[in-house]
């Protein structure tokens, strides 16, 4: 009787132990899906990028038409538009950007949605 009782509360142990482990792994990936800072390098690990050139995306000019404030660029993914990369014309906010820049330039540029249109409103030429 005493080697039974051993056995069932060893069994007993084992088994919480095993279901107090498989709990646990399941509350850790919840806690990892739901962390919104998990991703992010810890403080000190990473440089920071300026906070202006988060909304910047890469281009490369097509054509720039003055005349019309104008410029069509084939472009990367628009993360704050939530836009794939392609290939369109945009408005320029400031003509005298268009004065820096030529077809084949690959650039840098900001854009901004404003009714209907899509106005760049910054745009730097890249080294």
């Amino acid at each position: 009787m005493k080697l039974i009782k051993t056995l069932f509360t060893a069994l007993t142990l084992t088994a919480i132990t095993a279901l107090s482990s498989a709990v646990f792994a399941d509350t850790a990936k919840v806690d990892a899906h739901h962390n919104t800072n998990a991703a992010q390098p810890a403080a000190g690990t990473a440089k920071a990028a300026p906070a202006g050139d988060a909304d910047m995306t890469n281009a490369e000019v097509r054509k720039v038409d003055k005349d019309s404030k104008k410029i069509t660029l084939k472009h990367e993914e628009i993360k704050s538009l939530e836009m794939p990369g392609m290939t369109m014309v945009f408005q320029v906010k400031d003509a005298a950007l268009l004065d820096k820049t030529k077809a084949g330039d690959k650039v840098r540029f900001k854009v901004i949605k404003d009714g209907n249109a899509y106005v760049v409103t910054e745009l730097t030429v890249k080294d």
